[in-house]
């Protein structure tokens, strides 16, 4: 089944603007980019995936697509998460892929092999939408479309449940699919804490986010 992997970035400068009480603007940014490195990098390996989309217009970004020879997706124009991933949802249709799979870019913990499972157990199942819960249970940090185009996604606060209704509402089959690697995104300090245990339990994942981050703890051990 060919399948196409859509990673939508907004512009590192506006990125992780909730972090910005606790990290300075270039704090935030360098986090922005190590994780969507890490991201970006693990998809790369996930056995199942055909390719690779990065909606974004970040100049930075598509820097780091085009040497992974990763296709660029234009999203000028498009606001919010949501909006970005529809972008590349409609370019695997244009494209003639007949599953899609949508991830964040600050989910640097994404395991190759946890992905490629969920892959095979949803294309077994014929399962025609799987929702990958984050560690709240509340929100999406993963969505499987078969085909891409079934419905339009709506991201944020209570996503997961959003999702299922509309699954069930244009009468796709549909489950909840929890994936351990794909649990923690990064919004809040809290969010930030959380992944920052999870990688010391974690050794070898997402090399560049744990650059950062070490970068990070030296600065403060210093500002101290």
């Amino acid at each position: 089944m060919r399948t196409l992997a859509i990673l939508p970035i907004k512009s590192f400068d506006a990125a992780k603007s909730r972090l910005a009480g606790a990290l300075g603007s270039g704090a935030r940014q360098a986090l922005a980019q190590a994780m969507f490195s890490d991201v970006l990098a693990a998809l790369r390996r996930v056995a199942g995936l055909e390719a690779i989309a990065v909606v974004t217009s970040d100049e930075r970004a598509i820097a780091v697509a085009e040497a992974e020879r990763v296709h660029v997706v234009d999203d000028t124009g498009c606001e919010g998460h949501s909006a970005a991933a529809l972008a590349g949802i409609r370019h695997a249709v244009a494209a003639g892929y007949e599953r899609a799979l949508v991830v964040p870019g600050d989910t640097p913990l994404l395991d190759p092999a946890e992905v490629g499972d969920l892959l095979d157990r949803s294309a077994a199942a014929e399962v025609a939408v799987a929702i990958i819960p984050d560690r709240h249970g509340t929100g999406t940090n993963g969505l499987l479309l078969t085909p891409p185009g079934c419905f339009e996604p709506s991201f944020g606060p209570g996503s997961r449940e959003r999702h299922a209704e509309l699954a069930q509402a244009a009468g796709l089959s549909w489950t909840v699919e929890p994936v351990p690697s794909l649990l923690h995104d990064v919004d809040t300090p809290e969010d930030l804490a959380a992944l920052g245990e999870a990688l010391a339990s974690r050794r070898g994942l997402a090399p560049s986010t744990r650059g950062a981050l070490s970068q990070l703890q030296r600065a403060v051990a210093i500002e101290a």
